[in-house]
């Protein structure tokens, strides 16, 4: 059985709306130290059947790019486990 970890976020350069309430909420608590936030969203998938890892691998950037994610202004990275 496969596990994958997704970590979708904005790319370079677009408005993360919620980062920057964070950051707003960071300076008004007095935190001016901390200069860069940037949001994202985590998914774990595991594939049940006795697939190969190529086969997983393909699954992934299929459901990332079809449902998870917008490739126009998000990015995705993700690792494929093993497990049992």
């Amino acid at each position: 059985m496969w596990s994958a970890k997704i970590i979708v976020e904005y790319k370079e350069g677009i408005l993360d709306p919620e980062a920057k309430t964070i950051q707003r909420a960071f300076d008004n608590l007095g935190y001016n130290d901390i200069n860069k936030i940037q949001t994202g969203r985590y998914f774990k998938l595991n594939f049940e059947n006795a697939i190969k890892k190529e086969e997983a691998d393909v699954n992934v950037k299929e459901v990332c790019d079809k449902l998870l994610s917008n490739p126009v202004i998000e990015n995705y990275t993700y690792e494929l486990e093993e497990v049992s």
